[in-house]
């Protein structure tokens, strides 16, 4: 029987195991003493954690509070999980704001909370715990708002899928208005092996902490990782032995720097995982840097998956597992409903208990699924269908191009021109000419596909989350082939 599957934390749940903060009090009366969560500053048993929460879970019993509170992430990351941990425990769903948020925007997003106070009531496993927010299609951010099950069931999943080692200390060094870090932070405390969190960010500081022995795991996005490789360069650090799971997600990894990850931490399981605000865990496989760019891993165990026609979305027009279509998913962990009464519901596709973002791919003869991009930046042009992130992914892997977004303009003639906006790696030296770049795609794509014309930016727009902000970047093109001022320089040569 392999080690996953005699897990205990493996098995199905019941109990205070269905709840995020279920098993809280348990491992305070159990393991009292063991550290629970930590940052630069500061450090807190179970027990500790456990006072703290029940005191503020009182505080907010006694006033009444909204079955949803905005949670104030600006008080800092430990405070921050305290907090959750005492608006969830006290039966109510805890918003989390994201401190980079304009004044505006908060004001819109605390707009959308309910008012009316609410009395206490115990929390079930399919009761409103979170609401986490995602980029809306008109710049506002959108409240997706989970039940307990849909990240129980992940925490499980991890476990029976990963192994007895994702249930052990978890280093998650982001805001926790980023879920992933939120995520890496309850499962830490819900398998009672604790937390440790950063006020901010430091490459330097993760390093000597992994390397001190400090958590097993790694939870982080590859803009992370990526520094601290260069970090661990610059140094020339010895390999960190000590840490066996790296876990990466938020964005696609560059997977040319796997060996060096790799060399870093030698003793270290490699994931990565795909998934999305609305679907949790999706796909995932153990790094390699000679997969398909386009490969995103097998199904969890806990994942069904099906391949639809993009025209037809009724369950029974499947293109066949090698068809490219829109991928729908049916598992434990999709999200309930986007918060609000007149939010955009288009992002997600709905049937009975399937669930699509929008996403597109098939599965391959290797049984892995495939991304082929978002249905929304599919591009039309000369008659076939581009997907923006593939040639995105080719052209991140040319020696001199750190950063890429494809975009298109309408054309009477072909439907679509296809531009390249790119950002050049450190170092790199001359960059080369469009000439030269041509060349190189000539040889790796068909000619459709090229761009015709080119971008250089020497800043980078990006989301909150750290991903491209593709629609940042379009409307930087188009304010430069209007005339306007921009930030982006064109490059002829």
């Amino acid at each position: 029987m392999p080690e996953s599957a005699q897990h205990p934390l493996s098995a199905p749940l019941h109990g205070f195991w269905e709840l995020v903060h279920g098993p809280l009090a348990h491992w305070a009366a159990s393991t009292p003493n063991a550290i629970a969560l930590q940052n630069e500053s500061r450090s807190l048993s179970f027990a500790q954690l456990h006072d703290e929460v029940n005191a503020r879970r009182a505080d907010i019993t006694s006033r009444r509070a909204p079955s949803m509170l905005l949670l104030n992430s600006a008080r800092g990351t430990l405070e921050c999980v305290i907090d959750f941990l005492a608006i969830v425990a006290s039966g109510r769903c805890a918003a989390v704001s994201d401190p980079e948020w304009p004044q505006s925007v908060h004001g819109q997003v605390c707009a959308c909370m309910p008012e009316a106070g609410c009395e206490l009531h115990e929390a079930t496993p399919l009761a409103p715990f979170y609401t986490g927010f995602t980029s809306g299609s008109t710049g506002v951010p959108k409240g997706f708002m989970r039940h307990h099950r849909s990240w129980t069931e992940s925490f499980r999943v991890s476990v029976a899928d990963f192994g007895a080692v994702a249930a052990q200390r978890v280093l998650a060094p982001g805001r926790m208005s980023h879920s992933l870090f939120l995520f890496g932070v309850m499962h830490g405390l819900w398998c009672g092996a604790g937390a440790i969190v950063q006020e901010k960010f430091s490459a330097l500081r993760c390093l000597q902490r992994l390397g001190d022995g400090a958590a097993p795991v790694l939870v982080a996005v590859p803009s992370q990782l990526l520094l601290m490789l260069q970090w661990a360069e610059q140094r020339a650090l010895q390999p960190i032995k000590g840490v066996q799971l790296i876990q990466i997600s938020g964005a696609r990894w560059m997977r040319s720097r796997t060996p060096a990850l790799q060399a870093l931490f030698p003793n270290a399981r490699i994931v990565e995982f795909y998934g999305a605000s609305e679907a949790s865990y999706i796909a995932w496989m153990d790094a390699d840097a000679n997969a398909p760019a386009s490969a995103v891993g097998r199904p969890f165990s806990n994942v069904e998956l099906a391949i639809r026609s993009a025209s037809e979305q009724a369950h029974d027009n499947a293109v066949g597992n090698h068809g490219t279509g829109l991928i729908y998913l049916r598992s434990p962990m999709v999200f309930m409903d986007y918060v609000g009464q007149n939010v955009d519901r288009t992002g997600v596709l709905r049937d009975g208990d399937w669930l699509s973002v929008r996403d597109m791919g098939h599965i391959g003869a290797d049984g892995l699924l495939h991304l082929a991009g978002r249905e929304s930046r599919m591009i039309v042009t000369r008659g076939k269908n581009l997907f923006p992130e593939e040639l995105e992914d080719l052209l991140q892997s040319h020696s001199a191009i750190a950063r890429a977004s494809i975009l298109g303009v309408p054309d009477a003639l072909r439907g679509m021109l296809i531009h390249a906006v790119v950002q050049w790696r450190d170092g790199a030296g001359q960059p080369p000419s469009v000439r030269d770049l041509s060349q190189w795609l000539g040889n790796r794509s068909e000619s459709f596909k090229h761009p015709r014309t080119w971008w250089t930016a020497s800043e980078w727009p990006q989301t909150s989350s750290g991903k491209t902000d593709h629609r940042a970047i379009a409307s930087l093109v188009h304010q430069q082939l209007s005339g306007s001022a921009t930030p982006l320089l064109p490059w002829l040569s």
